[in-house]
């Protein structure tokens, strides 16, 4: 289970946080494929705390020895044990730590390839409901705490609690009576512990939110740039950044307070524990019933607590910080496996129908069926009304429309990447591993060579397919005139590709996976008017031989298509060949005359 979606002081509705018990769940599930390894760790650590609570009685017994006036032969033995039990403790608490060590790393890897696989796998409109802001707080921040978590607080407090334990058998051992005065600082040390812990999840969260605002608004601010300063905003935005880091930092300064009210607390527990141990220990010399070195040694043992209580109950700091960040990182996974809820009022005390899931079939009477797909991307905000269309198999179909008509919302509902609210869509089964693929005009080129940005489409694929596949949409050329060739390191750091290199690129990619499906979202609009026909010749390549639709930036694409289909306002207006319509002299008439007249009056350089 999830809790609401929180709203920032952005307006945006954040993403879900998953409840404690949610949360409990899925650290169980991340941790269940290596039992053994925690059991075995967990084996070794307690040996290890076990061989090194020998210290205590043997410092005991010298100190008998010196209070006795014995020969100082007598303190050979217990020496020469205080080193074997430092040897032996060093050895066996470095390999248990290695192994709690291993076993956190390897949850946390998998708890991040869980995370990943999700996020990428998130509606699109429900990203676009929370912003970018919380996302990547939760990808950056979130991550960043449970790692930190992992690789130092989970070993600590393995080993804390540990020593705890034993070391409390231990005083009883001595002494039922050491281990009573001892048990009087565990009623401070619990109320400071349940204080800190009601406090401190409630603040990490609201911590975690106000980082994510900020995040939010400093994406805004900086990639709208250029907007910001041509309408003068940039008092305003400042404002907007300075309070949200405002909100940020106190809640950082209320984080340090709670912190340092729990160390005041632990020290008074401390007092109060150390002073009835050593006061029973003068009564209990004074009636003979222990020795002096048995009281030192009860003495040593309650001191030496000092360290594991106070590091597990610090630790409750980091181990708060990062049950804050798990379950948000939870509540993403979670989300990603649920069905995003229709946007449509749904009738009292029902549930709001689920998004209909895809079907993939090998239809021979058609590639592509759209059923009555309607979407909205919230409640009083539809995008598409009902729309049926079927696209035959090596049909290629072209979407038009004026802006938020619902073309590209329309051809992620049929890539797959984003669910209708009502309706249907059935596509083709496939031979390959990529039966559908979209291409859009936001095309990132991954940091790597050219060669492994190819190969994200198809990891088993030749060089020879690779120069196959830029061949195909007239790419070759300039990838061999590169200074290393396929070897070229592009992306981030590297070689920079333009607009119209970096769409070829992904025209490529879409070769090699070969999908019976292709989408294209005006996959050539962010070449500009230079490169404009030699995209759409690419991208024409591209699709030879299999079904596509593509959303048509330039009306020569439509001229191109088997068929046009032309959206307003979320509904199928008109649909047919490019000159049936243009004859029938209705809405893709007129988008034609305005486009060819706006080409015809253009100057030409």
């Amino acid at each position: 289970m999830t809790t609401p979606s929180p709203t920032a002081d952005t307006g945006a509705e954040l993403l879900p946080i998953a409840t404690p018990a949610r949360t409990r769940a899925a650290l169980r599930t991340l941790i269940r494929p290596d039992r053994g390894l925690a059991l075995t760790g967990i084996g070794i650590l307690v040996a290890a705390t076990a061989v090194g609570l020998l210290v205590q009685p043997l410092l005991g017994r010298i100190v008998d020895i010196v209070a006795d006036g014995r020969p100082a032969g007598d303190l050979t033995l217990p020496v020469v044990l205080l080193v074997a039990v430092a040897v032996v403790q060093g050895l066996t608490t470095t390999l248990g730590l290695t192994r709690i060590a291993r076993l956190g790393e390897t949850v946390l890897a998998r708890l991040r390839e869980r995370f990943v696989e999700r996020a990428l796998n998130l509606p699109a409109d429900r990203l676009e409901r929370a912003g970018a802001g919380d996302l990547t707080a939760r990808v950056t921040g979130d991550v960043a705490r449970v790692a930190e978590a992992v690789r130092s607080a989970l070993p600590e407090m393995a080993r804390s609690v540990l020593a705890i334990l034993l070391t409390l058998g231990a005083l009883a051992l001595l002494d039922v009576r050491f281990l009573l005065a001892a048990l009087l600082a565990v009623p401070v040390q619990l109320l400071t512990a349940r204080w800190y812990v009601r406090r401190a999840l409630t603040l990490y969260a609201d911590q975690r939110v106000a980082n994510g605002a900020q995040q939010q608004q400093l994406l805004e601010t900086i990639g709208g740039a250029v907007t910001v300063r041509g309408h003068r905003l940039e008092e305003q935005h400042t404002e907007r950044s300075a309070g949200r880091s405002r909100k940020a930092v106190d809640l950082t300064m209320r984080s340090v307070n709670l912190v340092l009210g729990f160390y005041g607390r632990l020290h008074i527990a401390e007092y109060i524990g150390l002073a009835a141990v050593l006061i029973a220990g003068f009564w209990l010399v004074r009636d003979g019933a222990v020795s002096i070195g048995t009281a030192t040694a009860a003495a040593l043992y309650f001191h030496s607590l000092f360290g594991p209580v106070n590091a597990a109950l610090v630790l409750l700091d980091d181990a708060q910080s990062a049950a804050a960040g798990l379950a948000r990182l939870v509540g993403v996974t979670d989300l990603a496996e649920q069905p995003e809820p229709a946007a449509g009022k749904p009738a009292a005390g029902k549930a709001a129908p689920a998004s209909v899931p895809r079907q993939r079939i090998a239809s021979p009477e058609a590639a592509v069926t759209v059923h009555a797909v309607s979407h909205a991307y919230g409640p009083g905000r539809p995008v598409l009304h009902e729309v049926s269309l079927t696209l035959e198999p090596g049909e290629h179909v072209a979407l038009v429309g004026t802006s938020g008509a619902g073309k590209s919302t329309l051809a992620r509902i049929v890539a797959g990447v984003q669910q209708p609210t009502s309706g249907t869509v059935t596509a083709p089964a496939g031979t390959g591993e990529h039966p559908v693929v979209l291409v859009t005009q936001e095309v990132h080129v991954f940091t790597g060579t050219l060669a492994e940005d190819l190969r994200l489409a198809r990891p088993d694929a030749t060089d020879a397919d690779l120069r196959t596949a830029l061949s195909t949409v007239h790419a070759l050329d300039w990838a061999e005139a590169l200074p290393d060739g396929l070897a070229t390191v592009v992306g981030e750091g590297g070689h920079r590709l333009d607009p119209a290199r970096a769409q070829q690129l992904a025209l490529a990619r879409l070769v090699l996976a070969d999908p019976a499906l292709a989408v294209l979202d005006e996959a050539t609009a962010e070449a500009g008017s230079a490169g404009a026909r030699a995209l759409e010749r690419s991208a024409e390549a591209a699709l030879a031989g299999r079904t596509a639709l593509v959303v048509a930036h330039r009306l020569t694409q439509a001229v191109a298509a088997d068929r046009v289909v032309v959206l307003e306002a979320g509904r199928v207006v008109e649909s047919g060949p490019h000159d049936e319509l243009r004859e029938a002299d209705g809405p893709y008439a007129a988008l034609w005359r305005a486009w060819s007249g706006s080409r015809t009056a253009a100057p030409h350089p």
